[in-house]
């Protein structure tokens, strides 16, 4: 079983929210979060259709951001995503991308060997990813303090410009 191949898309989607994040004047159609799955016929990683919040959506459509990305999640199937998040340090506010590769229990076996194998490549092409986060169950993503935990731990003062 040959591993998927991840598309010029997903490297595009990446590269647009590491360069973007202080570039980009119209933040409004900036990603705050996307999801990743393999296409129907399992040989590439794509962006999945509708995966994906914008900052222009937050107030909007979507008033806490980390929560409607953990309701994006699917209960039955893998994906990785990209989160971007903002916290602060003792020393600074800080930006960051993190990869998140979700695979629940209740995913199909061959589902999770897929991604499983795949982690590393999509990994690979999306250089300069600072923190990631494996999670099998929503207890292991349901909040901000749990990401926070996964990033710096005690090192956070707020995340997501909420306090701890």
């Amino acid at each position: 079983l040959a591993s998927p191949i991840t598309s010029d898309g997903v490297i595009k989607v990446f590269n647009d929210m590491k360069v973007c994040k202080s570039l980009m004047p119209e933040k409004v159609t900036h990603r705050k979060a996307v999801l990743f799955c393999l296409c129907e016929d399992k040989k590439n990683i794509i962006l999945g259709e509708g995966n994906e919040i914008l900052l222009g959506d937050m107030g909007q459509t979507v008033h806490d951001p980390y929560t409607t990305f953990v309701k994006m999640l699917p209960d039955k199937n893998c994906r990785y995503a990209l989160y971007d998040t903002i916290y602060k340090t003792k020393e600074s506010k800080k930006e960051d991308l993190v990869f998140i590769f979700w695979a629940p229990e209740s995913a199909p076996l061959m589902s999770k060997m897929i991604y499983a194998s795949a982690k590393n490549a999509i990994k690979k092409k999306l250089t300069g990813i600072k923190h990631e986060l494996q999670a099998n169950c929503y207890e292991e993503v349901k909040d901000c303090c749990t990401l926070a935990e996964k990033l710096e731990g005690s090192a956070f003062i707020p995340l997501e410009d909420k306090p701890l």
